[in-house]
């Protein structure tokens, strides 16, 4: 198993969040627009999703610290497995100019709506399916906000692909520690299907073979 990570954090707490508003706005209703992963997710209201996920730069932070950590050459191979409108991936390559950059996702519309200067390296696809690239294809894997959106036995074959085709690899997966965060996390979440604490997130990675590095994010 890799190393608890402390990378994504510094934009998950820059968002405020009512918990309860969410919970009583016909939240099932909402869910069931939410994992369609499409216009509404993305860029309708923000009780379906982000509420509008436009460009601002705030992943540049997030791209400079994976340089470091991973200490990756300018033409370095990186692939975003849930790489949404990619624009992590976009800062990576204005930062590794020779980068060799890949991502998936399985929104249409995200992918739709990515930045133009990325767009030809994006395509449709899952998490959960198998990837296709060699064994050790890339210098690092990344994966954000994605697996625990996947039932369990689906979050076993998404970790295996990962670890399958990085050298090293590096995801963000929601979490809780004690009950507060658990509601507050069962308010918010529209997406999530695997509701782990991190010991148990820790376990699985144990079980299921994931050797990566790892962040957890939690809702305070």
């Amino acid at each position: 198993m890799g190393n608890l990570l402390n990378i994504f954090n510094q934009l998950h707490k820059n968002t405020k969040r009512d918990y309860v508003g969410r919970m009583t706005d016909n939240k099932v209703e909402c869910m069931k627009t939410g994992k369609q992963y499409e216009y509404d997710y993305w860029d309708g209201d923000r009780r379906y999703g982000y509420g509008g996920y436009k460009y601002d730069g705030r992943w540049k932070v997030v791209a400079e610290d994976l340089v470091r950590q991973y200490n990756l050459s300018s033409d370095a191979k990186i692939l975003d497995a849930g790489c949404g409108k990619g624009f992590l991936l976009y800062e990576l390559k204005q930062l590794l100019p020779d980068a060799q950059i890949k991502g998936f996702d399985i929104s249409e519309h995200a992918l739709k709506t990515a930045k133009e200067e990325i767009r030809d390296v994006l395509y449709c696809g899952r998490a959960e399916d198998p990837y296709p690239y060699e064994d050790n294809a890339f210098d690092l894997v990344i994966s954000l906000n994605v697996v625990f959106n996947l039932n369990i036995y689906d979050v076993k074959k998404a970790l295996a692909e990962i670890e399958r085709v990085g050298r090293n690899k590096y995801i963000v997966l929601e979490s809780y520690r004690n009950e507060s965060e658990l509601f507050n996390l069962q308010c918010w979440a529209l997406t999530c299907e695997s509701f782990f604490s991190p010991e148990e997130w820790e376990w699985l990675f144990q079980e299921f073979g994931y050797s990566g590095d790892y962040e957890f994010i939690y809702f305070e």
